[in-house]
């Protein structure tokens, strides 16, 4: 990994962390941006599935579920 950060998807249960990358092509990059993860947006990780299943995380007051691929692509520092 060159950047700076981890993948989200390694941030624990009922932590903070904030969005330093989003390491994807322009349509994930619109896709997260439409959903309001966006490069220095705050979110807190709200659970997570075992056997490499989905995350929920809060963004701005609402709750959401990402794909662990997904999850690989977005670099955060925890909070």
């Amino acid at each position: 990994m060159d950047q700076q950060g981890i993948f989200l998807s390694s941030v624990p249960n009922n932590k903070r962390a904030r969005i330093v990358n989003i390491q994807g092509g322009a349509g994930l990059v619109r896709k997260l941006q439409v959903m309001g993860i966006r490069k220095g947006q705050e979110i807190k990780i709200v659970s997570k599935q075992p056997f490499r299943g989905p995350l929920t995380i809060e963004v701005c007051g609402s709750q959401m579920t990402l794909g662990r691929g997904m999850t690989r692509k977005i670099l955060v520092e925890v909070i």
